[in-house]
């Protein structure tokens, strides 16, 4: 017996040891599952119209403009999702905060992040007015007259072959606050002519067209004042990804788009069980039943891919998936198309070889928005088409 038991034991010393062709089948399935994680996220990229990601900030006290985290959650709800396509013109909202810091009312953006492929819709100059200081708490003025110029020539900004007047406001001498200027003009044509951006100009006046001492009327600048107070530029764009979509979308295509509103739809109730017991599918539930054709959770973590360190909101999102049978006959709640109620009768009848039951996928598709830092540290709001399963048919 003692041969036997030292046999068995030397088996057991060598099949304890991993064989060469075992370690480099490993690597080889570790290289495997690199290249496709490498891949998915190329493609996720893609997604999200971005060909790389951008850096992540070792940011600490970085924190994104109060508007535009406003503006987030009043297109969004806590998932990402858009509350109401009409609220946002274009889908992508980009900050820029002033690189001149001036002390003077003299403000320049660097817009080079923007893609010349980018329609400027509509740009905006914000600039907070900081209350009189106490000892001119009694100019005798009530209104003034701000007016914001385009530098069209740094050394005659001061006259008015150097300059081009974009906007121009009445505002209260005595206020305090954020001030919106319409800049749209100078920015479309710095655009299409990136040499041509030589910042802008601000001059506020009485209503008699006299200069007006600045310590009256200030306007907090990058320099001196607090980060949530500096001179910003905001634009309103669209990248033609929505125009393209649509013109890629068959005519008549069953999916919709649109706003979830306060609450997505519940997944469709189950069908009675005669129907499921006809189906023929290969979606079984917990039970070993076949489950019927519903949405089901499906989260996408930015985290775990790895996003968190340039995505400041959502932190995820739940994208759901569609999954179960379409049997016959195909009940209403199950949102069938014409097309699929034909499919589903040929297929009872066995009319036609080869025709399989309709799938279960997405009827409706909602969009997701996006809060992120891009590489030169602005925070861009972008809104993803057909991102969210809204709810699932039979097709």
């Amino acid at each position: 017996m003692l041969p036997v038991v030292i046999w068995i034991s030397l088996v057991g010393f060598i099949t304890s040891r991993p064989s060469l062709n075992y370690l480099e089948n490993h690597s080889a399935v570790e290289n495997e599952s690199e290249e496709v994680r490498t891949e998915a996220i190329k493609r996720l990229l893609e997604v999200f119209g971005m060909e790389d990601p951008p850096a992540a900030l070792a940011r600490g006290h970085k924190q994104p403009p109060q508007y535009m985290l406003d503006l987030y959650n009043t297109i969004a709800d806590v998932n990402g999702v858009t509350k109401d396509p009409s609220l946002l013109e274009g889908n992508t909202v980009r900050s820029f905060f002033d690189k001149l810091h001036s002390d003077q009312v003299e403000f320049r953006f660097n817009l080079s992040t923007v893609a010349r492929s980018e329609k400027v819709l509509t740009a905006e100059l914000h600039l907070f007015k900081l209350r009189p200081q106490a000892s001119l708490t009694f100019n005798r003025h009530h209104f003034c007259q701000v007016n914001v110029y385009q530098v069209l020539d740094s050394s005659k900004m001061n006259i008015s072959q150097g300059r081009k007047l974009l906007s121009s406001r009445l505002i209260p001498v005595h206020s305090s606050g954020w001030e919106v200027f319409t800049i749209t003009q100078a920015v479309r044509s710095w655009m299409s002519d990136e040499g041509s951006n030589l910042g802008l100009l601000v001059t506020v006046r009485t209503l008699a067209g006299l200069q007006m001492d600045l310590k009256t009327v200030r306007f907090a600048s990058g320099q001196n004042h607090h980060h949530s107070k500096q001179p910003m530029l905001v634009l309103f764009t669209d990248d033609g990804r929505r125009a393209a979509s649509l013109e890629s979308a068959p005519k008549g295509s069953d999916v919709s788009t649109g706003s979830a509103g306060s609450s997505l739809p519940f997944p469709s109730p189950p069908l009675p069980s005669a129907a499921r017991r006809s189906a023929r599918s290969t979606d079984y539930d917990e039970n070993g039943e076949k489950m019927p054709c519903q949405r089901l959770p499906l989260y996408v973590d930015f985290e775990e891919i790895g996003w968190s360190g340039w995505i400041v909101s959502p932190r995820g999102y739940n994208a759901y998936h569609c999954k179960g049978s379409c049997p016959f006959p195909l009940g209403q709640n199950m949102r069938p198309t014409n097309h699929a109620t034909v499919q589903s009768i040929i297929n009872a009848l066995k009319l036609t070889k080869g025709i399989e039951t309709p799938c279960c996928v997405p009827d409706k598709l909602y969009s997701i928005n996006l809060l992120y830092f891009d590489d030169d540290e602005n925070v861009v709001l972008k809104q993803y088409d057909d991102m969210v399963a809204g709810s699932c048919g039979c097709h």
